[in-house]
């Protein structure tokens, strides 16, 4: 978690209270910073052809750990050695942050929280955001951090249509 590993995870959790982008952003920017990325996955009125009013979100109750395992994850394989984990993950990540300008001192900075409980039309239900020395790894590890939460958390939204109907998303997948 510190920033001997060139990461620095500043969040990584589940929260009943509100997110927003702009705490996220907050968090991780800093002087040695030259791109900040950030995602807000917001609760939209539609889904599948109906009109949603609302949604609530459930987390098994491991869910808070695998947040922080997902996050630590995605961490360790971008701070593997070059001949370490998945191509194109460490050797860039590792190129972008030591140009031989002192850059490495600019750790990657992570911020990821999740909704849980009910959310309205609007409301950031996922907000992540990072901070890097420069924007290729910046979006590379935003991206690839919103898609393993959104695979891996254990998750569930349950939709209400304003038509009266309700229905359970990500349950058994």
């Amino acid at each position: 978690m510190g920033t001997e590993t060139g990461f620095e995870i500043v969040h990584a959790v589940l929260s009943s209270e509100p997110i927003s982008v702009d705490q996220a952003i907050a968090a991780v920017e800093s002087d040695t910073a030259g791109a900040v990325v950030s995602f807000s996955g917001v609760v939209r009125n539609h889904d599948g052809g109906k009109q949603v009013s609302r949604l609530s979100y459930s987390a098994h109750p491991t869910a808070h750990q695998v947040m922080a395992d997902v996050v630590a994850g995605l961490v360790a394989e971008h701070s593997a050695p070059a001949g370490g984990q998945a191509p194109g993950g460490s050797p860039d990540g590792a190129a972008a942050g030591a140009e031989g300008t002192g850059e490495q001192h600019q750790p990657v900075r992570i911020w990821a929280a999740h909704r849980i409980g009910m959310l309205e039309i609007g409301d950031p239900a996922l907000v992540c955001a990072v901070s890097a020395a420069h924007r290729g790894q910046a979006f590379e590890v935003c991206a690839e951090l919103v898609d393993r939460i959104k695979a891996q958390v254990p998750i569930w939204k349950e939709q209400f249509f304003t038509d009266g109907t309700v229905e359970w998303v990500g349950a058994g997948e």
